[in-house]
């Protein structure tokens, strides 16, 4: 059987990025993404041979401009997800600790909000299980 993009399955590295102030990066995917207009959480693909936390450094030094301070992931949740035309695994995790100003290097808008004001932005189907995870702790 030919693997088509309905079938294809991408390990998504996610990062539930806290402020100081206990606010959450989020960032909105550009038009011609999948999913584009979107907001979500941080993040990226984890290659091969990379642990989830590896991935989820790289991404954020590469999209964010930031270091994920060693020691500030935490495991949230897994959420595996069947859009149309892919299948996502996203490995959800919280980063408390980083260094750098987060800047869109990608182009990306990036707001930092409340966690009880998450609903107010539109986000992949996929990102309803860990808002309700952030508003229930």
């Amino acid at each position: 059987m030919p693997n088509t993009a309905a079938n294809k399955q991408i390990h998504v590295a996610v990062g539930v990025i806290y402020n100081s102030q206990g606010q959450i990066l989020i960032a909105r995917r550009h038009d011609d993404a999948h999913q584009g207009g979107l907001w979500e959480f941080p993040g990226g693909k984890v290659e091969q041979g990379e642990t989830v936390c590896d991935a989820l450094a790289r991404e954020l030094r590469e999209e964010l401009g930031i270091v994920v301070t060693p020691s500030s992931c935490t495991a949230l949740l897994e959420i595996r997800h069947d859009y149309t035309d892919k299948v996502v695994l996203l490995d959800v995790w919280a980063v408390s600790g980083f260094e750098g100003e987060p800047i869109g290097k990608e182009g990306q808008p990036l707001r930092w909000v409340k966690p009880s004001t998450l609903r107010e932005y539109e986000f992949p189907a996929a990102n309803v299980a860990i808002i309700d995870v952030i508003q229930s702790a």
